[in-house]
């Protein structure tokens, strides 16, 4: 359910600002929309998984507190963001 170490440097190198960047919005969105995926894929097989479905749900909305962040102080920055990750708003 969790994202490998080597996946999580893919996504800080692919939308990191600059070298080591794991703090910029643009990254933390990018590794919570993994995690969003992979336990989207993990309730295909496990349908009853109700405390994961919770956690699911917490990691939805820190990723659209976030978007919103981003959204008010860069309008450019957030559009790019969200065409790149290909979720919808």
């Amino acid at each position: 359910m969790s994202i490998t170490q080597e996946r999580k440097q893919e996504l800080i190198k692919e939308y990191g600002t600059k070298s080591g960047d794991t703090g910029s919005p643009e990254v933390q969105v990018a590794i919570t929309t993994e995690r969003i995926k992979n336990l989207t894929e993990h309730f295909k097989d496990h349908a009853k998984d109700n405390h994961s479905r919770r956690g699911l749900l917490m990691l939805v909305a820190q990723r659209r507190r976030m978007l919103d962040y981003l959204k008010s102080n860069s309008q450019k920055r957030y559009e790019s963001l969200i065409s790149r990750l290909g979720i919808r708003r």
